[in-house]
C-alpha cells in the first residue's frame, strides 16, 4: 500500500467511529499523507448571541481536520495542544472548509496548521495544533 492508500484507509477507518465530526455534519473531503481537507455548514443552532457562527464550532471543524491530518501513517495520533485565531465572522448558511497540513513530525510530536475559509474563500480563522502519537493502529496491524 503506497502513502496515499495509507491515508485513505486510515481516514476511513477513523471516519467510521467519529460521530462528532459525522453528527455536526461534517463531510470529509480528502486525506492525503499529512493532509486532511473537511467541511461544514453553519447551521441555526451554531449561531452565537451575536448572530455569528460560535467559535466553538469552527474550532472543532478545525481541530477534527488536523485529527484526519495527523492520523494518516497508522500510528494512532492525538491532540496534545491547539490554538485557533479568530480572523472574520462566520455566518447561518456559510460553508465553512478546514484545510490543514503537516508542518513537522518527529518521533512522537507534530505540528500541523489549519486554515478555515467560507464558500467565498474569505479567511475565517487560522488554527495550530499539536499531536502526540499514542500507542494503537488505525488499520488493526
Amino acid at each position: 500500500m503506497n502513502a496515499l492508500e495509507l491515508a485513505q484507509a486510515c481516514a476511513a477507518a477513523m471516519w467510521g467511529e467519529d460521530l462528532a465530526s459525522q453528527n455536526l455534519g461534517m463531510v470529509l473531503e480528502h486525506a492525503r499523507p499529512g493532509q486532511a481537507v473537511m467541511r461544514m455548514e453553519i447551521t441555526s443552532a451554531m449561531v452565537n448571541g451575536h448572530g455569528t457562527a460560535h467559535g466553538g464550532y469552527i474550532f472543532t471543524l478545525a481541530d477534527s481536520a488536523f485529527a484526519f491530518a495527523c492520523n494518516t501513517v497508522d500510528q494512532r495520533s492525538v491532540g496534545q495542544q491547539a490554538s485557533i485565531t479568530y480572523l472574520a465572522p462566520a455566518f447561518c448558511g456559510d460553508v465553512l472548509t478546514a484545510s490543514a497540513t503537516e508542518r513537522t513530525r518527529q518521533t512522537r510530536s507534530g505540528l500541523y496548521d489549519v486554515t478555515v475559509t467560507n464558500q467565498n474563500g474569505a479567511l475565517i480563522a487560522e488554527f495550530r495544533g499539536h499531536s502526540r502519537t499514542v500507542k494503537g493502529r488505525l488499520l488493526g496491524n
